[in-house]
């Protein structure tokens, strides 16, 4: 009889083997990944808050814009935290530098363009 071949476990595929790290390493990894989850649901709500509640302060075409690029920018915060976490645990499992943070700086810059998107759109209200 021949040796069947090696099943491989969930871990070896989706973290590409390596050792596992000293479990503080990775409780922290996954508190930044339950952060930036709190982050994405922060965005959905306010995406709910802005649809919900905000009639007399945007027009309906910009209320729904807005809506619509928080609710887009709350998926890309739940990807991206997921696929950081992914990035962290094989660095740390393969003893390799950790991957450079892309998506704090991604969030600020949607945040500041947000703003001032929302800013130039109201400043006729304010100034009018």
């Amino acid at each position: 009889m021949g040796m069947s071949p090696k099943r491989r476990t969930w871990t070896e595929i989706l973290l590409g083997g390596g050792e596992a790290p000293d479990p503080r390493f990775t409780l922290a990894n996954e508190r930044t990944f339950l952060a930036w989850i709190r982050t994405s649901l922060a965005l959905l709500g306010g995406a709910i808050a802005i649809e919900a509640f905000a009639t007399q302060v945007f027009e309906p075409g910009l209320r729904m814009a807005v809506a619509i690029i928080l609710l887009v920018l709350s998926q890309l915060v739940s990807a991206g935290a997921c696929l950081r976490w992914l990035r962290v645990e094989r660095a740390l499992r393969q003893r390799r530098p950790l991957p450079l943070p892309a998506l704090a700086p991604l969030v600020a810059m949607a945040c500041v363009t947000a703003v001032m998107l929302i800013g130039s759109a109201l400043w006729p209200r304010w100034h009018g």
